[in-house]
């Protein structure tokens, strides 16, 4: 009889044990990833984040969870997301793109938020200050709209004979606008005319090369969108058939997929920062106590052999000036 109760209860703290796991992690704190992006573009997004979280000493799964939503660049998604994830009870919202970050701030006042954008937190009314930001948000931010102005400089600077330059945008990104405005003031000190382009899925895409083309495209700046990151391996596709520079922000693998160049911050640091954040606020930091963290480092990325089979001279001294340059 004593053998039986014995076994017996090692049979019970056996069957007991998953469920006490799972109870364990049913009370770990919740992260809630909320991404403009799809789960994959850019490459490395979501193991950015988590290498920070870890330099913060918080793993998923052993010291937090994660719940994560991907809008796939379809930004109606983003609001239904948001209140998902606070519906869930989340202890802190990291938000990838502004119009996540948009999504976020609308459904919650009380939850912290860590969000990674490209424009100017202050003016966009996110956050009171950059050096004490206050309320529930703070952020890791590039200051995009001068950014993209640096960027047509060098589109310019190695396709100089290029007198219309197409811009496109998702006009369904809150930041088509802004930057719309930055590149038009850009073109007018380089003397070279803009012509916005648009488009909101596929078949958009493929109407704007028509399009610019009508129109003399002579070169093409694309700009970080949701939507057209998960077209980035079609815009080089199409770049290629007709015979387009085209200038990338990003440095994750477009360049070395064909993309003529690229200029732009680590966006991984930046989405490694946030991941810091994330796990400090988790371990009882305020939002409104961290400065908004901006990039120090940014890089250029120039392809040899794109530049040479649209006929292309890059110039010695922009080669000089690049991180990296694919032969």
């Amino acid at each position: 009889m004593r053998r039986r109760s014995v076994v017996g209860g090692l049979l019970a703290a056996v069957a007991a044990a998953p469920f006490d796991a799972l109870a364990q992690r049913k009370n770990l704190p919740t992260i809630g990833y909320l991404s403009s992006n799809p789960p994959d573009v850019p490459v490395g997004e979501v193991a950015a984040f988590r290498q920070g979280l870890a330099e913060e000493g918080v793993v998923e799964g052993r010291d937090a969870a994660i719940e994560y939503r991907f809008a796939e660049g379809q930004y109606d998604r983003l609001p239904r997301f948001a209140a998902e994830l606070v519906a869930r009870k989340v202890d802190v919202i990291a938000a990838s793109g502004l119009p996540a970050t948009l999504a976020a701030k609308s459904s919650t006042a009380a939850v912290p938020i860590v969000f990674i954008v490209g424009i100017d937190p202050v003016a966009q009314g996110l956050v009171e200050s950059l050096g004490k930001p206050g309320g529930n948000l703070t952020e890791v931010t590039q200051l995009i709209a001068t950014m993209v102005a640096k960027q047509l400089e060098l589109l310019h600077e190695v396709a100089p004979t290029a007198t219309a330059i197409d811009f496109l945008i998702n006009p369904t990104n809150p930041n088509s606008a802004t930057l719309t405005k930055s590149v038009a003031a850009a073109a007018e000190t380089l003397g070279v005319q803009i012509i916005p382009l648009s488009a909101v899925d596929q078949d958009g895409i493929e109407t704007a090369f028509v399009v610019g083309r009508e129109k003399g495209m002579g070169a093409l700046l694309f700009n970080g969108d949701g939507f057209l990151r998960t077209q980035a391996r079609r815009l080089i596709e199409m770049a290629a058939r007709y015979h387009v520079p085209m200038m990338f922000d990003e440095r994750e693998y477009y360049v070395a997929e064909g993309a003529l160049i690229s200029y732009g911050a680590r966006r991984s640091e930046m989405r490694r920062q946030a991941g810091i954040y994330t796990g400090r606020i988790l371990k009882g930091a305020k939002p409104g106590d961290l400065p908004v963290m901006q990039p120090t480092r940014f890089e250029l990325l120039i392809n040899l052999k794109t530049a040479k089979t649209l006929g292309l001279t890059v110039p010695t001294a922009l080669l000089a000036r690049a991180d990296e340059v694919i032969e």
